[in-house]
């Protein structure tokens, strides 16, 4: 690799150095030349050297027309190849970088900038181009967060052959890329403990018609939809039976995400703020598919405020990759779900912490006839007391260990008892 090309591929300085370098465009060995050109200056000052005055203003006066020139575009188009403006998390992207210059170029160093949490920056080194020449280069980054991550811009790094000056000169522009949280197959039984057995809705609830848990099988009566026949029953007992699930008590689902970052771990990024932010997606996702109307809420606000059906998912999914900590308690979530008129909506309520205030208000939202669904996401130090404060309502009652996977733990409950 030639020289020049090396030295441009070289890191910018880190600390005072490098807030110098982005701000001014110079090197550490332009602001070495500045400051002997200064010290020159006030020798030549003390002495009364007309000759130290001259060397001096010529050093500072080369090195400024060197930064002025840096300032330059250099003659080159660029192209990104189109990326998907959404996609999951841990899944890998393929970029493909095509330049071309307008005249002959030598030196050409462009770095392509990534988030942190996407990638390393992406350096494309070229020693020459000639005019019309294509230089194609493929790189692949792999999201390991969701979020709303910027790629690029894309960058010059254009420097004099002195190695006194540095500029990146935006060549292409930065594009959004929204990674969503990761999803998995839950379950979450929109039943309250208080009337699943016998399996009868509460009188003020409006019911979901058909149901989604498997109940049992019966004799097929006219009328009966067939394609709810079992037919290996069918082969084996001779007759046609017919498959029931038990009676759901609503199609409406509320979920509530706490975001109040004293209650997550003091992490970058918060690891029980992840966990919570997956479990939510995921249950959002099984109920969306299910038919049932979702609405998620947060302390600092309405996150999604009503949707339903297949479709509404890369809307929710969106919402979701945004949304960070805060500072608002999980009360003021609960406050808006208990100011709600209607009472036919099944409660979902993600936390690592429920306090002495929530958990009041949770109870008279229970007594309503409400049905809920409390996940209790555990980091290093397990909140005990605020499990103790769920199981005491009397729901089904979710604990989610960081990392554990989420199809395995909301198959069981612990604490769900009846409500008395």
């Amino acid at each position: 690799m030639p020289e020049q090309v090396r030295r441009l591929a070289r890191p910018t300085a880190s600390g005072v150095l490098g807030v110098v370098e982005r701000v001014t465009g110079l090197t550490p060995a332009g602001v070495v030349v500045l400051g002997v050109a200064g010290l020159g200056w006030l020798v030549g000052w003390r002495t009364g050297g007309r000759v130290l005055f001259l060397m001096a203003y010529g050093a500072a006066g080369f090195v400024v027309a060197l930064a002025l020139l840096g300032r330059r575009a250099p003659a080159i188009t660029a192209a990104r190849s189109d990326l998907p403006m959404r996609i999951r998390e841990q899944q890998t992207v393929s970029v493909e970088l095509t330049v071309a210059a307008r005249r002959r170029l030598t030196g050409l160093v462009l770095e392509e900038q990534q988030h942190p949490l996407v990638g390393a920056p992406v350096q494309l080194l070229v020693p020459s181009l000639r005019p019309g020449q294509e230089v194609r280069h493929p790189y692949a980054f792999t999201p390991g967060l969701r979020g709303v991550y910027p790629v690029g811009p894309l960058t010059a790094v254009v420097s004099d052959p002195f190695g006194l000056t540095r500029r990146r000169v935006p060549v292409l522009d930065a594009v959004e890329l929204i990674v969503h949280p990761s999803t998995e197959g839950v379950t979450d039984r929109v039943l309250s403990r208080e009337w699943e057995d016998p399996p009868v809705r509460p009188p003020v609830s409006k019911p979901w018609p058909t149901g989604f848990e498997f109940y049992g099988m019966r004799d097929y009566v006219e009328g009966d939809d067939p394609r709810r026949i079992v037919w290996r029953a069918v082969a084996r007992t001779g007759r046609y039976m017919v498959r029931e699930s038990e009676q759901g008590i609503t199609d409406r689902v509320t979920i509530v995400l706490d975001t109040n970052e004293a209650g997550h771990t003091d992490l970058t990024p918060s690891d029980t703020f992840e966990t919570a932010v997956r479990a939510v997606a995921s249950v959002a996702v099984r109920h969306l598919r299910d038919g049932f109307l979702v609405r998620i809420e947060t302390p600092e606000g309405v996150l999604v405020p009503g949707a339903r059906g297949t479709a509404k998912r890369t809307t929710m999914l969106d919402a979701l990759a945004r949304v960070q900590r805060g500072r608002e308690q999980l009360a003021a979530a609960i406050r808006r779900v208990l100011g709600d008129p209607r009472r036919d909506t099944h409660l979902i309520l993600v936390t690592p912490h429920l306090d002495h205030t929530a958990g009041a208000m949770l109870r008279v939202l229970l007594q309503r006839s409400g049905s809920m669904t409390f996940v209790h996401v555990v980091g290093e130090d397990p909140d005990i007391d605020s499990l103790q404060r769920a199981a005491a309502l009397g729901c089904e009652v979710v604990e989610l260990r960081v990392g554990d996977p989420l199809a395995a733990v909301f198959r069981r409950s612990i604490g769900a008892g009846i409500r008395g």
